[in-house]
């Protein structure tokens, strides 16, 4: 019987080895729950990095609740301030890879966007956003809201709970507040074992349990897309 059940395993491991191979999703396979948007639009010049914001506050309580611009459903938890503007600071290094854009700081824009908020209490999040690059006379903002960030308990082998982060991303314009682009990623990171179908985070991660700052960066670099990065920067 244990031998029958190794050769299952062993099969269902070429199956999904296979599958892979095939299907190209090596690089494409951070699961079910994450969204990989087209190209950042061309046409888009000056964009205001707003980047992301808790989605819910420190006093909320761990539970689903809806984006506010979506209206998506997120199993969310209170995130502090500080993991937020860490993940705005990798979006923003990600983003300088793009020549093509002229860029605003999340840094610059702080004093316009606290203006914006103080100013029109009750106001949208998508019309706030849209006062803010239209202050800098931008064609875009670029912001979010990051809804969970539950960091491994264990080590790079052994894992008692994974890391799991999920966060939002929109690229709005500001001159009437459309939606140019958008991206979602939600991962909670699996054994093997559990999800053969995850192969591709397995050989990314190198077969290790990966911190929520791993995990998150992995997630900006599916959503904005290595390659594009990449082409863009060798056009300069």
């Amino acid at each position: 019987m244990a031998k029958y059940l190794l050769n299952i395993r062993y099969f269902l491991f070429f199956i999904g080895m296979t599958l892979i191979i095939l299907t190209d999703t090596g690089c494409q396979s951070l699961g079910k729950n994450s969204a990989k948007p087209d190209n950042l639009p061309i046409e888009t010049g000056r964009i205001v990095i707003l980047g992301f914001i808790p989605g819910m506050p420190q006093s909320g309580e761990t539970g689903i609740i809806q984006s506010p611009i979506s209206g998506a459903a997120f199993m969310a938890e209170p995130v502090d301030q500080s993991v937020a503007d860490n993940l705005t600071d990798r979006l923003f290094s990600r983003m300088l890879g793009f020549k093509r854009y002229d860029l605003i700081s999340s840094d610059q824009a702080k004093g316009v966007l606290f203006n914006a908020i103080s100013s029109n209490q009750g106001m949208r999040d998508l019309e706030i956003f849209q006062k803010t690059g239209q202050a800098f006379s931008a064609d875009a903002v670029m912001a979010g809201y990051i809804y969970r960030w539950q960091e491994r308990e264990g080590t790079n082998y052994s894992a008692k709970r994974p890391s799991s982060v999920a966060f939002e991303l929109y690229l709005i314009r500001s001159s009437d507040k459309a939606i140019l682009w958008k991206g979602r990623f939600d991962k909670t990171q699996k054994a093997l074992s559990e999800n053969i179908f995850d192969m591709g985070l397995f050989l990314k991660s190198k077969g290790k349990w990966m911190t929520a700052d791993e995990l998150a960066e992995l997630g900006i670099e599916e959503l904005l897309g290595v390659s594009s990065l990449e082409e863009h920067k060798s056009d300069h």
